[in-house]
């Protein structure tokens, strides 16, 4: 028996657990045949972190969860966010010994447990969402697994309105999946910003992670930033200005994890400015896309990042509303190795909804980068701010799980050739009938439109997104309110879900065991 072919058929078990379907190919045959073979199947089991909303007590969150209706995995499944268990305090020599005090600490870590095996919203339904509210600074950090039918395109957001205080704001933010690898333009550790990366891990086992923090003069000096221990279920946030002495308006921040896995995103509160959560950007790449910015943008900023070895130099370039130009004075940018480069686009917009598109000068020197938009709507102590990170394309679907009746403006941009997308509004959380559009993307430009909101709505709906024919979509959603006087708004973008994954069909050959 040879050691080969076992290894293919150990292998193919694997993928049986995570799709439920899988063959094995026979020895000898050719490349070809199993690329051929190859096929689509949704997946059976997704996971998403949410960090914990606000620390501030004026704060009020609605969480809404969604899977999109489709073909899926099995005919059951749970789709359940659950609270993150709190991190212990040190406990002092007295409290180890006194029998009161342990007593006391033992109820609390077991009510604690009781109230993190209580799902705060499980979806039932493919094709329906649900939602729930927190109010204040406790509201925890959120984690939770999907599985069979509800897994496939599961989504999560947490919308969370500050009226007042430092944190004002309306802070949009799409639960993730963990990761080992995150970058994060645009943070900072400047006085007038507070900026938390918060850290949360869904497994049983704790994480390691560490965070390096990239200026325009490269990196920072940064003691305390290694070895942050996340414990299992649990989440960490981290004040960016601990971790350096040095004071920078627009850095990058890159985290990643020694052991385990994390979901990791930044909130950022700027004084006078608002607040909102800065998710990270798409992985390296040679060309970016960052969709979405409003028409009535009053402040554009671009930062980007080079993480390799060599300098990048990329064009910069704005796809309108009827055509793709280089904005005035800023048709190029170099960006060094190691260091972030930023550049003020000003109202680069001007009353027209756009989307950047970052791509190399020499098509022969795609030096791969990270980017992120700093975006501001008013002006003087109506200013509002959100982010914009580079995203990848909708690809076969994707979806945004928390829309109202007003304020939705879906942003659909096509850097390549044409491309035709459905537009499906679900049905909503209290009631309402689902709603189709379909929608063709010019070539080079950006097509913000106003959902259709389900017939009879009561409470949020979601937003699926799905590549019908043509080039690569990409997209994002601005969700605004006006509370007294200031626009508040947040976006967010609408990366492929991942639904399905791609497994190779086989056939099994055990002649092997005749050997």
């Amino acid at each position: 028996m040879k050691s080969t072919h076992l290894s293919l058929i150990a292998g193919a078990a694997v993928l049986a657990a995570i799709t439920g379907f899988a063959t094995v190919t026979a020895p000898g045959a050719p490349a070809d045949t199993a690329a051929k073979s190859a096929t689509l199947l949704p997946v059976e089991r997704s996971s998403l972190v949410c960090p914990a909303p606000s620390n501030s007590d004026l704060a009020e969150t609605q969480y809404t969860a969604f899977t999109p209706a489709g073909p899926g995995g099995e005919a059951k499944g749970t789709a359940e966010l659950k609270p993150a268990l709190p991190v212990a305090d040190d406990e002092d020599e007295e409290a180890e010994t006194d029998p009161k005090k342990v007593k006391k600490a033992e109820e609390a870590a077991k009510k604690a447990k009781e109230k993190a095996d209580k799902p705060v919203l499980a979806v039932k339904e493919p094709g329906k969402p649900v939602v729930a509210e927190a109010n204040g600074s406790g509201a925890p950090a959120l984690v939770g697994t999907a599985t069979g039918r509800l897994a496939p395109g599961w989504a999560a957001q947490q919308t969370t309105e500050v009226t007042a205080g430092g944190g004002r704001g309306l802070l949009g933010v799409t639960c993730t999946a963990p990761d080992t690898d995150f970058w994060f333009p645009g943070a900072s550790t400047a006085k007038s910003r507070q900026d938390y990366i918060h850290l949360t891990n869904p497994d049983d086992t704790g994480a390691v992670a560490d965070i390096e923090l990239y200026g325009p003069k490269g990196a920072l000096k940064a003691e305390v930033g290694d070895g942050i221990t996340v414990p299992a279920r649990s989440s960490v946030a981290v004040l960016l200005s601990t971790l350096t002495t040095e004071a920078v308006d627009q850095l990058t921040a890159h985290v990643t994890t020694r052991s385990g896995r994390i979901g990791a995103v930044v909130m950022s509160a700027e004084d006078n400015v608002g607040s909102d959560w800065i998710t990270a950007s798409d992985d390296p790449s040679g060309t970016l896309v960052l969709p979405g910015i409003p028409a009535d943008a009053t402040s554009v900023q671009l930062v980007a990042f080079a993480p390799g070895e060599d300098d990048a130099d990329v064009k910069v370039q704005l796809m309108g509303k009827n055509a793709t130009f280089s904005p005035a004075g800023n048709a190029t940018l170099h960006i060094k190795s190691s260091m972030t480069a930023t550049v003020d686009l000003k109202d680069v917009t001007r009353e027209e909804p756009g989307s950047l598109r970052l791509s190399p000068v020499q098509k022969d020197r795609a030096t791969p980068i990270v980017a992120a938009l700093r975006v501001v709507r008013g002006k003087g102590n109506q200013q509002e701010v959100a982010y914009i990170p580079a995203t990848g394309p909708v690809g076969a679907r994707a979806s945004v799980p928390d829309n109202r009746a007003k304020g939705s403006t879906l942003s659909l941009t096509a850097p390549g050739a044409t491309a035709k997308v459905k537009v499906t509004a679900s049905a909503g959380s209290g009631g309402g009938e689902p709603s189709v559009e379909t929608y063709t993307v010019k070539a080079g430009t950006t097509l913000a439109v106003t959902p259709t909101a389900p017939e009879g709505l009561k409470g949020a709906y979601a937003l699926t997104v799905e590549t019908t024919s043509g080039g690569p979509v990409h997209a994002s959603r601005t969700l605004a309110r006006t509370e007294g006087g200031v626009q508040m708004f947040t976006v967010q973008t609408l990366p492929d879900d991942g639904g399905t994954v791609e497994v190779p069909s086989a056939v099994q050959d055990l002649s092997v065991l005749d050997d």
